[in-house]
């Protein structure tokens, strides 16, 4: 009798350490797979959709902003307060993208919507996993999860492990989305230009990219983007909008 209790007890504390040392396991692989595996809200727009003297006065004051920011002594808190006024000056800059009074409005055109529609689709699986977009008439909104190569992977983690500083994570981040946009708005942009008979600029240079790390925040960012056509009364429901894209996979 004695000795069976010994051995149960024994069991029981051998399937204890070893659930213990999977779940240690489990937790440091999602912690390393979470440094890399982040989703993006990307703006993009298109070329003289803003009036330059809007944009010429905001950039004034951001730059007041920023050297102010800049003083902070505390690098979690500047982080915070950087990623603050980021996106301040996104919703400023949105509102007047939806309006659509300034500008080309050329992705109102069927054919060249279609265009900037199918060069999304068509990198999904490859350069990143398509989560979410809405494609108005002079911007359109994505959410992506980029697919990162090992190699970049590591060398990412590297510049990550290195700093505590989220904007550092950001910045070590950035190619991937950078090279992505860059493919994306130059294949876009010559097939558009064809249609429109035109040549010269189509997409502004800069775009807007934030990333996104916490669940819940997705799926407040993805509402955003699908609602963006309802917002500027473009539609009763965001069902209704033809160029909006969902995936339910990354938010069930």
């Amino acid at each position: 009798m004695g000795d069976r209790f010994h051995c149960s007890l024994v069991t029981m504390c051998i399937l204890f350490l070893l659930n213990e040392w999977i779940k240690n396991i489990l937790q440091k692989k999602l912690a390393s797979l979470s440094t890399i595996w982040l989703c993006f809200f990307i703006t993009i727009r298109l070329n003289g959709s803003l009036p330059k003297h809007i944009v010429e006065k905001f950039k004034k004051v951001k730059v007041r902003e920023l050297d102010r920011i800049s003083s902070c002594d505390n690098k979690k808190v500047k982080a915070e307060k950087y990623l603050e006024l980021k996106r301040k000056y996104f919703k400023v800059y949105d509102i007047y993208l939806d309006k659509a009074l300034y500008g080309p409005k050329w992705l109102k055109k069927r054919e060249v919507a279609t265009i900037v529609k199918e060069a999304i689709h068509s990198r999904d699986g490859k350069e990143y996993e398509l989560i979410a977009y809405t494609i108005m008439s002079n911007h359109a909104h994505l959410v992506i999860l980029p697919i990162v190569e090992r190699d970049l992977s590591r060398s990412i983690n590297n510049r990550i492990e290195q700093s505590d500083d989220k904007s550092d994570m950001n910045v070590a981040l950035q190619y991937p989305v950078t090279n992505i946009l860059r493919k994306l708005k130059g294949s876009t942009a010559r097939e558009c230009n064809k249609i429109l008979r035109r040549s010269g600029k189509f997409w502004q240079h800069e775009s807007y990219d934030h990333a996104v790390r916490d669940g819940e925040v997705l799926r407040r960012i993805v509402k955003y983007v699908l609602n963006n056509p309802v917002k500027a009364e473009l539609a009763e429901s965001w069902e209704e909008w033809e160029w909006n894209y969902y995936n339910g996979k990354f938010l069930v």
